[in-house]
């Protein structure tokens, strides 16, 4: 049999057959069934300004607790929440995170600072975030002190 067709006839017919045949799976998707899924969140979504929401343990009656920070502008449940939010922006740096966990390698005294722990949560500075504190030795002690009033001082001077 001779075909009709030259080949470049025959390149576009198999094209457009095979663009034909990809949007067949997006017709056959039932109209109930396209509005199942949500959206992506955009970031034009995402609530304005700086959010974390703290849970601090064992820190004692009166620093224990679930508290909510908003900065830019300064609100929450937080009982010091414009102090956080300026503790926060003091440890604002280019390139570095306020919250980053103490580097392994680090030399660190073995001071113990009590069983106080805290998990901080939510977005800051565009970022999400998810740290940990405990007051486990001298270095730990020092990243918390550095988070107060975000985290509640505790120690010989927490008066």
């Amino acid at each position: 049999m001779i075909s009709a067709l030259s080949i470049t006839g025959r390149r576009v017919l198999v094209s457009s057959l095979a663009a034909v045949a990809c949007l067949v799976p997006l017709t056959a998707v039932p109209a109930a069934a396209a509005g199942a899924m949500p959206p992506p969140i955009r970031p034009e979504d995402e609530p304005a300004g700086d959010h974390l929401t703290v849970v601090v343990r064992h820190a004692g009656a009166g620093r224990d607790g679930t508290y909510e920070v908003f900065c830019h502008p300064d609100g929450g449940t937080h009982p010091d929440a414009a102090g956080a939010c300026r503790a926060l922006d003091s440890h604002a740096r280019w390139g570095r995170d306020p919250f980053a966990p103490v580097d392994p390698d680090s030399l660190c005294t073995q001071l113990y600072g009590g069983p106080a722990t805290a998990r901080v949560t939510g977005s800051w500075a565009g970022r999400r975030v998810d740290a940990t504190y405990d007051r486990g030795d001298g270095c730990e002690i020092g990243r918390w002190d550095r988070m107060v009033p975000l985290l509640p001082r505790l120690g010989p001077s927490a008066t």
